[in-house]
């Protein structure tokens, strides 16, 4: 819990100085705010007909937020919820526009990414959840602390998670007669395995994506670095071990897989690549695949997955991850009820709703990974289970006002070094002078 809390506090220093400029007037706002929010019963408890406007995106085609809104209605019968698509296009910077001038027509508010997040942080948009939140915060992971601001504060509770596995082709192992993957494997045994594999069947040991996050984040997980810092160093051994891999021809080839478009998911599925770490929102894609193999004349895949490859000494289980979060709208008229709500959300109950639907819920334990697990196509057997349960999980980008920024450098950087137009450590070096620019503008 140290380690994630120095991580938090990292993450977080760059937002300070864009806050330290708030009035104290505005602070205590916040803290009323906060304090109103939880000082009386909820409305939809009292009874009351309340309705609650929702902000989210994409609202046809992603089943777990009827599953929700349909979930809680039923606990509560007096509260109807509403929700306002703002489409996945410039979702945060739309919802930011409906927020502006203090408009109170949005009650919840979906949080998709940690930019966004920040930046309603410093607009003041989204209302202090510390005392609002009911569920122990350590069932999340270690993700509240990430979200947690300079001020102490968070502003948004995560009620859904996707987090890092590997995936493996089971029929490719059988052939090559080799053991599958662990769930406590290191990196350097991943190393090892990739090019076993790549040996023995003649196809690619595993497809590194082209995402900067595919090669560099192995290296936060040991929760002593991270992105955002300005100091890379620690990326070396990662990127050498991958270039190494890319050099001798057991993975793909960077520049060519962004040249061809070869996506991950069809090299995968199409057994080009016997391993692939990606995701755990790739399980569902595997699973409509291998539902419509037969319709399509193709052959399904016999996938397995394990939990995530981590450093010599770091404990297995421990991934990165992405969350999506609900806050509440300072303006909103609603906010007991809306507090009652995100609750709700992340109780046991929201979190069987949205496991149902084949989502990753925030919260997690064995009944909820019981629901993921019994859903048509996951695969049956007990490690790929297991891979379910995790240890500790870092968000991919923690919490900074130039979140945006560094990423558009480690990103330019990344693809320079990927495709050998620079070296390692011209790529590294670039990486340290480039951000601290931005730390220090």
């Amino acid at each position: 819990m140290k380690k994630l809390l120095a991580l938090t506090m990292a993450g977080a220093m760059a937002l300070s100085l864009a806050a330290c400029g708030a009035s104290s007037e505005s602070t205590a706002t916040s803290d009323s705010t906060a304090t109103d929010a939880t000082s009386t019963t909820t409305e939809s408890a009292e009874g009351e007909q309340v309705t609650l406007n929702w902000a989210v995106w994409d609202l046809e085609s992603t089943a777990y937020w009827q599953a929700m809104a349909d979930g809680y209605m039923a606990a509560n019968p007096n509260v109807t919820i509403e929700m306002t698509d703002l489409g996945s296009t410039d979702y945060m910077t739309q919802l930011a526009t409906q927020l502006a001038g203090g408009n109170g027509e949005l009650d919840v508010l979906t949080i998709k990414d940690i930019p966004g997040y920040s930046n309603l942080i410093n607009l003041e948009m989204l209302v202090p959840m510390n005392d609002i939140l009911e569920r122990d915060t350590a069932d999340f992971g270690g993700v509240i602390e990430q979200l947690t601001a300079s001020d102490g504060n968070f502003y948004a509770v995560p009620f859904r998670s996707d987090f890092w596995v590997l995936f493996y082709n089971k029929d490719m192992f059988d052939q090559a007669g080799i053991e599958y993957p662990s769930n406590d494997m290191t990196f350097s045994e991943f190393d090892t395995l990739i090019r076993e594999v790549a040996e023995k069947t003649g196809a690619y040991g595993n497809i590194y994506h082209t995402w900067r996050s595919d090669v560099t984040l192995f290296g936060i997980l040991d929760g002593q670095n991270t992105i955002i810092d300005g100091s890379y160093d620690f990326l070396k051994p990662y990127y050498e071990t991958v270039l190494a891999e890319q050099t001798d021809g057991v993975v793909p080839d960077y520049g060519e897989l962004k040249t061809s478009g070869l996506h991950y998911s069809a090299a995968f599925e199409n057994g080009q690549a016997a391993m692939c770490n990606m995701g755990s929102w790739f399980i569902a894609t595997l699973q409509t695949y291998n539902s419509e193999a037969e319709a399509n004349g193709v052959t399904p895949v016999n996938f397995g997955i394990v939990k995530y490859p981590h450093p010599d000494g770091v404990e297995a289980g421990t991934t990165l991850g992405t969350v999506t979060s609900l806050g509440i709208n300072p303006y909103s008229e609603n906010q007991e009820a809306a507090a009652d709500f995100i609750n709700w959300c992340v109780s046991d109950e929201g979190a069987a709703a949205i496991a149902a639907t084949g989502t990753f819920p925030a919260v997690s334990n064995s009944e909820i990974n019981d629901i993921i697990a019994a859903t048509e196509g996951f695969p049956s057997d007990e490690a790929s289970k297991e891979a379910l349960t995790t240890t500790a999980v870092y968000l991919e980008m923690p919490l900074s006002d130039k979140a945006s920024e560094i990423e558009t450098v480690l990103n330019e950087e990344h693809d320079a070094i990927m495709t050998y137009s620079e070296s390692v450590d011209e790529g590294i070096a670039n990486m340290n002078s480039r951000v601290q620019e931005i730390l220090n503008g």
